[in-house]
């Protein structure tokens, strides 16, 4: 297959795990923790980074597989990614515009955990397009900090400048907004999104949990998710003011289930999001659970649990996944929003779906057949 073209912008820590993680498929060693081993016959391994972008003055510059370990990153270390350093890309990081990128508060953090901003003059976006289209690149990864909206929709604005398909992790609603949606339907772009969930993370177990307690009769009286970890993630997300989409995005996975089902959330008590950060826990995420129940003849029901995850790996196999569905969905002229994607890897896809009603569209999509979920709408 011919490789799909990837540009990222920040070069965190899921930025690290996804690279390395393709590295090591490319190296010819087993890379574990992906979904979908083939997608309209791409694996891991045909994922090529030629673009990324970064603000921070130890990433830019520096070649990406090099940039992907620099301070604050803290990312586990993928097994196998030692051996596959000649795996790791070359292509330089470029300076990005900053605009609201950058929490105030991020540069008061000590330097080892925060960022710092780099002298080198940021790009136009002029610029920015041209690189993109002079790599000729077909995926963008938009990794920003929770809370980016402006520089978010910056990069969705060059991606429909550049031709260039888009994969939004983070909670800025663009792929569940109409008017952009129609945006890309009319450039003949899909992209997916929005806010990436984690292969095996919080919020698909809070899924999981929900339509558990639902098909089998139970009533949800309360359902609270609570995480804390030690990342540049968790720091950023210390300022309240970034966090209102953060919070309705985590929320929606769940309330979604209500809604699908057509019950109401009218004297249920749903929470999720991060409380707090601990410096010491690093990529490492902990997350509790709390659900009260009513069972059979309204008898109590309660669950208490704790997952614990090493917060960056756990994304990355589910980015590798939409980036190939981004990728078969241009080539069979699917533009918009795809929706059984967007479900299966994202807390807020344009249409919340079940589990296997949204498994069962990326099947179909790994297979270049489509339905009527994961086209948006089929380019003439």
């Amino acid at each position: 297959m011919t490789p799909i073209r990837v540009a990222i912008v920040g070069v965190g820590n899921c930025a690290s795990a996804l690279v390395q993680g393709v590295a090591v498929a490319q190296s010819g060693e087993q890379l574990r923790g992906v979904t979908y081993p083939l997608i309209g016959g791409y694996a891991a391994r045909d994922l090529n980074f030629v673009a990324a972008f970064d603000v921070d003055a130890r990433k830019v510059g520096k070649p990406l597989g090099e940039a992907i370990f620099a301070p604050p990153n803290c990312c586990f270390k993928i097994a196998g990614s030692p051996q596959s350093a000649a795996c790791l890309p070359t292509v330089e990081v470029l300076s990005a515009p900053l605009l609201d990128g950058v929490a105030p508060h991020m540069l008061d953090a000590p330097e080892h955990a925060s960022f710092r901003l780099t002298d080198a003059p940021a790009l136009s976006r002029e610029a920015i397009v041209d690189a993109l289209q002079e790599q000729q690149v077909h995926v963008l990864i938009n990794y920003l900090p929770v809370g980016s909206q402006a520089a978010s929709e910056f990069w969705a604005g060059v991606c429909l400048d550049a031709g260039v398909a888009l994969c939004n992790c983070i909670p800025v609603f663009i792929a569940s907004d109409p008017a952009w949606e129609a945006r890309f339907i009319a450039r003949g772009l899909p992209l997916i999104g929005d806010d990436m969930r984690s292969s095996f993370g919080a919020s698909v177990l809070s899924q999981m949990l929900q339509e558990l307690a639902f098909d089998r009769g139970h009533t949800v009286k309360a359902h609270i998710q609570q995480n804390v970890g030690g990342n540049t993630d968790f720091l950023n997300m210390i300022d309240k003011s970034r966090l209102a989409s953060k919070k309705i995005s985590k929320e929606n996975v769940i309330r979604s289930q209500n809604d699908i089902r057509g019950v109401s959330t009218e004297g249920s008590y749903l929470f999720a999001g991060p409380s707090d950060y601990i410096e010491y826990y690093g990529d490492n995420k902990v997350a509790t659970f709390r659900l009260e129940l009513e069972g059979f003849g309204g008898a109590p029901v309660t669950l208490d649990a704790r997952l614990s995850v090493q917060d960056s790996p756990n994304s990355a196999g589910v980015v590798i996944d939409a980036v190939r569905f981004l990728q078969v969905a241009h080539e069979m002229g699917i533009s918009g929003s795809l929706r059984g994607a967007s479900a299966f890897t994202q807390k807020t896809p344009p249409k919340q779906l079940m589990f296997k009603d949204a498994k069962a569209e990326c099947d179909a999509l790994a297979q270049r057949e489509f339905t009527d979920m994961t086209r948006a709408q089929i380019t003439q």
